[in-house]
């Protein structure tokens, strides 16, 4: 066990490290930079454009500047905003608290329900209620981000005005007061992730059911209610643990999406206007934390999954 978990973590850090050199890269390769973004028709002028690339280091050689970014990061400094000319922490923490709970606010409510409705529609395969929400799932999985986020508002901030169709709340609002304001957009993001934890639940809900002991717990007269409660359920549920930690994970890719159409002030949205700006510090370092998110979620999920089934702990990597 302890073998498997030191090199779940070695593989952990080397993904980092890609994800590290990864980044850099794709900054690197973006068309402009800060000073372009900053100085508008003034980049025209020569002198005004290199004072502009001197004074924040951007003619030093990539390779210089990468080593110089890794050795700061290494030592926990994300570095300063060119645009914003502010640490860097400063900027993300708060909305990456933000991000969290909105995040969280649709987990909480979302996996439970993924959960369940898998189980019961499993139960009732081929039933129309099985048929109504697997086409439902369906359609969620296929539909972009933006477009449910669109119906959303259509519906329930235009038509019935149950709710606001954008956030209004400063990035620094208290969480509550984040929490209240996130119906919508956490609506949204649970939408995409329930289909599909939904259908890999049910797809092993309904492979368990066909198992030997199962069959013969049914054969021994066992209740049905006893058989699904501590044979099915538990054994179904087991395989589905990754697929939610890497569904969670996932669902960080829709944060941007998501927080850009209801003006949530999360890090995804920052995300955005630092991509606008040429920000590239700030670029840099948010991308690696979704990288360092995923990476994470993902490590969770797998040793929980070990944990939890003693038959992974002797699997080999």
């Amino acid at each position: 066990m302890l073998g498997l978990i030191l090199r779940r973590l070695g593989a952990a850090w080397i993904t980092v490290v890609v994800v590290a050199v990864v980044v850099f890269v794709g900054v690197e390769l973006m068309p402009g930079d800060a000073c372009t973004a900053m100085l508008g028709r003034d980049a025209v002028r020569v002198e005004v454009l290199e004072n502009c690339r001197d004074r924040m280091g951007l003619n030093r050689p990539p390779v210089e500047r990468f080593f110089a970014w890794a050795g700061d990061l290494a030592q926990g400094d994300l570095g300063v905003s060119m645009k914003r000319d502010r640490p860097i922490v400063d900027i993300v923490g708060p909305r990456l608290r933000n991000t969290l709970i909105l995040a969280l606010a649709a987990a909480l409510a979302g996996v439970p329900l993924a959960i369940g409705l898998g189980v019961m529609v499993a139960l009732r395969r081929e039933r129309p209620f099985d048929i109504i929400v697997s086409t439902v799932a369906l359609v969620a999985m296929t539909m972009p981000e933006f477009v449910i986020a669109a119906l959303l508002i259509l519906i329930f901030a235009i038509w019935l005005g149950w709710s606001a169709g954008v956030v209004t709340a400063a990035y620094d609002a208290p969480a509550l007061t984040l929490l209240f304001a996130t119906p919508l957009p956490a609506v949204t993001l649970a939408l995409v992730y329930i289909a599909h934890i939904l259908r890999m639940v049910r797809s092993s809900v309904i492979d368990t059911a066909g198992a030997d002991y199962i069959l013969m717990a049914r054969m021994k007269g066992v209740p049905e209610r006893q058989i699904v409660r501590r044979h099915l359920l538990p054994n179904a549920i087991l395989p589905t643990i990754p697929v939610i930690g890497l569904t969670l994970a996932w669902l960080l890719s829709g944060v941007v999406i998501v927080e850009s159409a209801f003006n949530y002030p999360g890090i995804g949205r920052l995300a955005v206007n630092a991509v606008a700006d040429r920000d590239l510090p700030l670029v840099q370092a948010i991308t690696l934390i979704f990288g360092l998110i995923y990476v994470s979620m993902t490590l969770i999920a797998d040793l929980l999954a070990m944990a939890l089934n003693p038959r992974l702990r002797t699997r080999r990597l």
